[in-house]
């Protein structure tokens, strides 16, 4: 069985205003749980503390790339 692939380029979704903020908040919201978590849950899920503390510190800007499809 033959496969071909095309690659196509998708737009950027059109987001709204009310999604752009609710999706900032749930980043806070996430980077602030992140930095509350113990050494034990960060083991678990490949983090070392530095790199969480690192993350929990980036502005509310600075989100991750995957956002700017």
């Amino acid at each position: 069985m033959t496969q071909i692939a095309l690659h196509t380029p998708c737009k950027p979704a059109n987001r709204s205003l009310a999604s752009l903020i609710f999706q900032a908040i749930e980043l806070m919201r996430q980077r602030r749980k992140l930095a509350q978590l113990d050494d034990a849950a960060l083991e678990d899920i490949g983090v070392t503390r530095t790199e969480a503390s690192a993350e929990a510190e980036r502005f509310l800007w600075d989100a991750p790339g995957y956002w700017k499809r």
